[in-house]
């Protein structure tokens, strides 16, 4: 498996400047090598990671699922 490390922030404000979500960007980085994605924030401190999978129906997966979560662990704060 190979390991990619981000910066967060950096990576979710060029998100931000090109309109694209970050599930566009994991998309494009599909192939048949599973992947580690490792987010850091400015500190270089672990926030969280990801691993990619190698289809695009897996990734749609993720994608829909990651949203419920989301959204219930939004209605959890009201």
């Amino acid at each position: 498996m190979k390991n990619i490390t981000i910066k967060a922030n950096d990576f979710f404000e060029l998100l931000k400047l090109k309109d694209q979500s970050m599930w566009d960007i994991f998309a494009q980085m599909i192939d048949d090598e599973e992947k580690e994605i490792v987010f850091l924030n400015d500190d270089k401190e672990y926030i969280f990671h990801y691993v990619l999978p190698t289809t695009l129906e897996k990734l749609q997966h993720d994608k829909e699922l990651f949203a419920k979560e989301y959204t219930e662990k939004l209605s959890g704060l009201n």
